[in-house]
Parts: C-alpha cells; sequence; structure tokens
C-alpha cells in the first residue's frame, strides 16, 4: 500500500465521517425546529381563541346594553302613554261633564225663554179677544198693556251662543241699528265675537269716515277680517287700520283712494296678516317692496288689475325673509308683466298652489314656462281670456301635480293637450274647458281613465257629439262625476243622456243648455238619474209632454226652462198645464227659471204658491202674459225675483205672441226691448213696507 492510497482512503474514510455526522445533525436540527413551530403554532391558538372570546364578549356586551336601553325607552314611552291615556280619560270625563252642564243650563234657559214667550203668548191672545168685546178708549187702554206684556219678553235671556247667530245674519247697518233699541240690546251687540268680521261695503254710500274710525279704535283688538271693497275713503282712515294688530284678512280692492303711503302705515301695524286683496288699486312697486319685509306669513295675495308695478317690483318679493309661504296669487289684467317678471316670481314665490291669471292677452307659453320651473306644487291653475295660450302649456305643466284647471275661450287648445291631461295629471278633479272650439271627442277619450274627476265643463266646445260622450262614460270617471256642463253641444241627442243615466249615479248638477236634439224621450232618461238636484234645459226643444215627465223627478231644486220652444204652427208648448204638473210634484224647488215661456199666465203664480213652498228664486223675463200686479204679490213670497213683460228679444226666435219671426222681424228688433229689471224680495218687514 502506498502512501497516495492511504491518503485517499484517509480522506474518503473523514469526508464519509463527516458527511454521516452532518445528516444526524441535520435531522436532530429539524426535529428541534419542527418541535419549537408546534409550540409557537399551540400559543398563537390559544391567543386567536383568546382574542375571539373577547371580542365576541365585548359584541354581546354592547348588544346587552343597547337592549337594556331599548327596555328601559320602551318603558318610559309606555309609562307615558298609560299616563297621557290616563289624562284623556280625566280630560274626556271633564269635557263631557263640562258640556252636559252647558247643555243643561242653556236647556234651562231657552226652556224658561220658552215657557215666557208662551204665556206673553197666552196674554197677548187674551187682551186681543178682550180689545175686540171692549169700546175704543178700552181698546187703546188694553193696547198698553199688551206694550207692557211685550216687555216682558227679552232677547237677552237666550244664550250667547244663540244671541250671536242671530246677530250674525245680519249687516252692520242692521247691527248698529239694533244696538240703538234699548241697553240690553246694546250689550248684546257689543259681543266680542261679534266684530272679528267687520264688512264695512255694504254700507260704503251710507257711514262717514268718522264713524269707521271710531269703530276700528273701538274694537281694534276683536277684529281679525276687514272688507273695505270699493269704498272711498280718507287716507286717515285706511292710516287706522294700523291699530289693528291682530288684523288676519284685509280687502281693499276696488278703492281708487288707496295708495303706497297706506299700505306702509297698514303693513307696520298689522304684520300678521295672511289674506291680503289689493285687485284694481293705485300701488306701485313701493308697495310690492313691503310686502316681504312686513308680512312673513302672507299666504293669499290678489294683484288684479293692478297696473302700477312692474316687473322689479316681483323682484322685491324675494327681499328679507320673502314671500316663501305665499300660496295663493291672482295676477288677472297684469298686461305689464312679462317673461322676466314670471321668472321673478318662481324665485320668490316658490310654495304656490292656487294660481290665477285672467284677461291677459299677453300671456303665452312662454311666460308659464319660467313660472312653473320652479314653482312645481301648483295644483290649481286658471286661465281665462289668454288666446295665446296653447298645447305647449300643458307640456310644461306635467311637473305639477295639477288637480283643477280652467280655460275658456281658447282656440289653440286642442286634444294634444288632453293627452297630456291624460298621461301627467291623474288626481285631476275638476277641469273647466269652455268654449275651447278645438276640442272634439277625442279629448273625451282621453279624459275616461281620470277616476278622480268630479267636475267637467266643456260648454260652447260645439265639436263634442254622442260618440265622444259615450266613450268617456264608458271609463271610470263617470261613477264619481257630479258636475256636468255640456251647454251648446249641439250634437248631443237622447243617445248621450240615456248613457249618462245608466253611467252616473252620483251626478248633481246637469246642463244641456241649447241641446236641440233632445226630446221627451231624453227626458225620461233624465229622471233616471236619482241623484240629480239641479238642472239648466234653456233653449232646448222641450214641451208640456217633457215638463210632465220631468215632474216624476220629486228631488229637484234648481230648475231652468228658459227660452224653451218649438217652433211649429201651434208656436210655443209650455203652457199653465204643464207648470202645474211641475208645482205639484217638485216640492223641493228652490230656483225655477221660466224667462221666455211667453204663454204663462198668472195661474202659474198661484201654483208656485200652493206646490213649491221652499221657491227662493224666481226668473220671469219676457213673460207678456203674466201681469206686473201677480209678479208683485209673487215677490213676497221669495228672496229674489227678476221680471219684465217686455216682448222677447228677437234672438228667441218668436213674438210675444209665441209665433215664429219672419226674416224681416228678424231684421228688426223687437217692438219694447228694454233693460232686464230685477225685484228682490226678502222677508225684512222694512223692504216690504217700502
Amino acid at each position: 500500500m502506498t502512501p497516495e492510497l492511504m491518503i485517499k482512503a484517509c480522506s474518503f474514510y473523514t469526508g464519509h465521517l463527516v458527511k454521516t455526522h452532518f445528516c444526524t445533525w441535520r435531522d436532530i436540527a429539524r426535529t428541534n425546529e419542527n418541535v419549537a413551530l408546534a409550540e409557537k403554532m399551540n400559543r398563537a391558538v390559544t391567543c386567536y381563541n383568546f382574542r375571539l372570546q373577547k371580542s365576541v364578549f365585548h359584541h354581546w356586551h354592547s348588544y346587552m346594553e343597547d337592549q337594556k336601553e331599548k327596555l328601559k325607552n320602551t318603558l318610559l314611552r309606555i309609562q307615558r302613554i298609560i299616563y297621557c291615556h290616563k289624562l284623556s280619560i280625566i280630560l274626556t270625563k271633564w269635557r263631557n261633564r263640562a258640556r252636559l252642564k252647558s247643555k243643561k243650563k242653556e236647556d234651562e234657559l231657552i226652556l224658561k225663554h220658552e215657557l215666557q214667550l208662551k204665556k206673553w203668548k197666552n196674554r197677548l191672545i187674551l187682551k186681543r179677544a178682550t180689545a175686540e168685546e171692549s169700546n175704543f178708549p178700552e181698546q187703546s187702554s188694553s193696547e198698553g198693556s199688551l206694550v207692557d206684556e211685550t216687555l216682558k219678553c227679552d232677547i237677552s235671556l237666550l244664550p250667547e251662543r244663540a244671541i250671536l247667530q242671530i246677530f250674525f245674519y245680519l249687516s252692520l247697518k242692521d247691527v248698529i241699528i239694533c244696538g240703538q233699541v234699548n241697553h240690553a240690546w246694546m250689550l248684546m251687540t257689543q259681543l266680542n265675537s261679534l266684530w272679528n268680521a267687520i264688512d264695512f261695503s255694504t254700507v260704503k254710500n251710507v257711514i262717514p269716515d268718522k264713524y269707521i274710525l271710531s269703530t276700528l279704535q273701538r274694537w281694534r283688538l276683536n277684529v281679525l277680517r276687514l272688507n273695505f271693497h270699493g269704498c272711498l275713503l280718507r287716507p286717515k282712515t285706511f292710516r287706522s287700520v294700523s291699530h289693528c294688530r291682530n288684523l288676519q284678512e284685509l280687502n281693499v280692492s276696488d278703492c281708487p283712494t288707496f295708495t303706497d303711503e297706506s299700505m306702509r302705515h297698514i303693513s307696520e301695524g298689522c304684520p300678521g296678516v295672511l289674506y291680503l286683496n289689493l285687485s284694481n288699486t293705485t300701488i306701485t312697486n313701493r308697495t310690492m317692496r313691503l310686502l316681504p319685509r312686513h308680512f312673513h306669513n302672507l299666504q293669499n295675495l290678489s294683484l288684479a288689475y293692478c297696473r302700477g308695478f312692474t316687473d322689479k317690483g316681483l323682484q322685491y318679493l324675494n327681499l328679507g325673509n320673502g314671500c316663501h309661504k305665499l300660496i295663493y296669487l291672482d295676477l288677472s289684467g297684469c298686461t305689464q308683466i312679462s317673461v322676466q317678471g314670471f321668472r321673478y316670481i318662481a324665485n320668490s314665490c316658490t310654495g304656490i298652489t292656487h294660481l290665477t291669471i285672467n284677461d291677459m292677452p299677453t300671456l303665452t307659453d312662454n311666460c308659464v314656462k319660467a313660472l312653473v320651473e320652479k314653482c312645481s306644487r301648483i295644483t290649481s291653475l286658471v286661465f281665462t281670456g289668454a288666446p295665446h295660450i296653447s298645447d305647449c302649456t300643458f307640456k310644461a305643466l306635467s311637473t305639477c301635480k295639477l288637480r283643477k284647471i280652467r280655460f275658456e275661450g281658447n282656440k289653440r287648445v286642442t286634444d294634444a293637450s288632453f293627452k297630456y291631461i291624460d298621461k301627467n295629471y291623474p288626481n285631476l278633479s275638476h277641469i273647466y274647458m269652455a268654449d275651447c272650439k278645438g276640442i272634439t271627442d277625442s279629448s273625451l277619450r282621453s279624459l275616461s281613465p281620470l277616476r278622480q274627476l268630479t267636475v267637467l265643463n266643456l260648454a260652447n266646445c260645439v265639436r263634442i257629439g254622442d260618440m265622444g260622450l259615450r266613450q268617456f262614460l264608458d271609463g271610470p270617471a263617470s261613477i264619481r262625476i257630479r258636475e256636468l256642463n255640456l251647454s251648446n253641444c249641439v250634437r248631443l241627442s237622447d243617445a248621450s243622456v240615456m248613457k249618462l243615466s245608466e253611467r252616473c249615479p252620483n251626478l248633481n248638477y246637469l246642463s244641456l243648455r241649447n241641446c236641440d236634439h233632445l226630446t221627451a224621450q231624453g227626458i225620461g232618461y233624465i229622471v233616471n238619474i236619482f241623484s240629480l238636484v239641479s238642472i239648466d234645459l234653456s233653449g232646448t226643444d222641450i214641451s208640456n209632454e217633457g215638463l210632465n215627465v220631468l215632474s216624476k223627478h220629486k228631488k229637484l231644486k234648481e230648475l231652468s226652462v228658459s227660452e224653451c220652444y218649438r217652433i211649429t204652427d201651434v208656436g210655443i208648448q209650455i203652457t199653465d198645464s204643464a207648470m202645474e204638473m211641475l208645482s205639484a210634484k217638485c216640492h223641493y224647488l228652490h230656483i225655477l227659471d221660466i224667462s221666455g215661456c211667453v204663454l204663462l199666465t198668472d195661474q202659474i203664480l198661484e201654483d208656485l204658491q200652493i206646490g213649491c213652498k221652499q221657491l227662493r228664486i224666481l226668473k220671469m223675463q219676457y213673460c207678456t202674459n203674466i201681469s206686473k200686479k201677480a209678479a208683485q204679490r209673487m215677490s213676497s213670497k221669495v228672496q229674489q225675483q227678476e221680471y219684465n213683460s217686455n216682448d222677447p228679444p228677437h234672438w228667441f226666435g218668436y213674438d210675444r205672441e209665441g209665433d215664429p219671426l219672419t226674416e224681416l222681424d228678424n231684421v228688426t228688433p223687437s217692438k219694447g226691448a228694454s233693460e232686464l229689471t230685477v225685484e228682490k224680495s226678502t222677508y225684512s218687514s222694512e223692504e216690504q213696507v217700502a
């Protein structure tokens, strides 16, 4: 063996030995690391479980604290409810006892007054009986004693509520006269509640300024409502209104002497005004500047026909606190307002719900668009006398939740507007579209889905026929309809009336004025509308037969048959026999118009007095066979009466005898044509004596 081999053998042995020991050491080291790692993992799991338990416990503790707080609040709420319930029970018992005691006291007073009145009547009857048997001197002495007995009947013994109810029916002039009777009556007229509302417009030509000043000075703390409509007063009188600190409603419309200076004094003294009517006054931008500064709670404002302010005045409405509580605005006749002015209104009065703009030919679609940009709460809209409004306005109003719309005399509104109504205004309840020539049957078809519709006025819409009305009545809108005006819709016939009787169970008012195709058969269908209380058949082809059929409807309260004629050889067909049948059955009739029925005589008035005890208003224009003496006797039985015996106007188409007019007569005005005379009669003894 050589040394080299020996060296190699030693090297190999040494390497193998090192390798063996290193692998052994590595295995031992790995074993120790695994044990340490396992211990660490066990400690980590233990720590994680501990933290998890701690977090769960914390959440549970918070939940329990919240539950305890909720339980505590619930118990407090239950205790409050029980306490409030006890208080309500106590208050209800106290209120019932107080009402019972008050009612008992009032009943005792009323019973005492009735017994006193009955005793006074018995004595009066006895005195009258003895007065008839005695001579003249004894009669005069008995009358003196009767006067003494009359004084014992004192109205002041009535309860205060009854006295107020009686005096509320009197005008200001009558209340002042009653206060001059005696001391007791003066005390009755000085009740505070009686002077909450004072209407000086009824005595504007009688009472001088000094009495208005003294009245306002005396009742300044009680006055809530003042009406100076049409009063010609001095500026000093208007300034005295500022003493009424609790004033809520003020009407100075048509007052030519009302100026900006008067408005300044009132605005400084009466900041609580809610309703302000400045219609047809001479106010300017100065007044418009005062409104937002002083009337912070103003809700109703009327500026109709006030042409003294400009667009700049409307810009002032946004000053100070502004007029943001305004819900009603009337700008009728204010033709000076431009599109910019409506933008100012939209910026300052965003809460407007009721808007009225009548007699304004300068109103355009752009004005409405500028207004509705920010006034999206509008629910009621009135545009009459605005010929430039078109279908674009309805498209602009689609952002508003309209419930009432009124357009009149507009030729640019077509069926397209009603398509917008169907899609965007499902809550519409009132529609007034009178004298709109562009409306056809298609419009009625669009209105049929409106379930909330109760009032529909399509007067003078001459292009509407039976087909359109039938389609409208087939929809759900016919169920709730209460008022329907189809005046001058000349294409309607008995078929429409038959459909009305089938589909309108809640109809109260119906106007078929000048519907020439309506016959007695159609009147028979009207009788089947049991809820109907008012009907207008003026200018229709109705005769005695139709009135006899109509008399079967015993619940009628208002009836108009003026200008009713049938142009034939026999002339006018409404005579006394038909009206006698009507008066015998329609006992609830309150208003009757028989103008132009020239064949009626004095006999009809006697029949009305016997059969229609509740008749209040009677119109008898151009009734040539009714005498003036009979009309005067009838005026004492009704509250209002219109009568003259002039010849019928030529447009009626017949003369005073009921004969048809010739072409020559139609050109020549009727003889004796004059202005209508109106006779009003009430149950007031003063007017009857006059």
